[in-house]
């Protein structure tokens, strides 16, 4: 089977940067803090996401709340039978949450220009 597809078109995503945004808040004016709208640029793109215990899953970016919980749309799960073993079994799953505890690593598909505007979310 195939793995997570894993390319020059993915970037990591700090996990400080990607969870820490207890303190956006919008001004009077209504419109949002830059690292609001820096989320907001990653709305549906596909991301990929590592938990703890080894698995992927690789999905659409929907939403992250204020505990740095991910919502990924369309999911789909890759693990491997052994720990050292490239992910060689997949399923999909739909709509997950991965929580921000078991959240190990975090890249996202987007363009060079994207990629350099997005190294630091702070």
């Amino acid at each position: 089977m195939e793995g997570p597809p894993v390319g020059s078109q993915s970037i990591p995503v700090s996990e400080n940067a990607s969870c820490n945004f207890s303190t956006v808040s919008m001004d009077d004016a209504g419109s949002s803090s830059p690292a609001v709208a820096k989320l907001r640029k990653l709305l549906f793109r596909r991301m990929l996401i590592g938990v703890n215990d080894g698995r992927y899953f690789l999905g659409l970016f929907h939403c992250l709340d204020k505990q740095g919980n991910i919502i990924l749309q369309d999911a789909v799960e890759y693990r491997s039978a052994r720990h050292s073993a490239p992910p060689t079994e997949q399923r999909s799953l739909g709509l997950i949450l991965i929580p921000a505890a078991c959240r190990s690593s975090c890249q996202v598909d987007c363009s060079i220009d994207e990629k350099m505007s997005l190294l630091c979310l702070e």
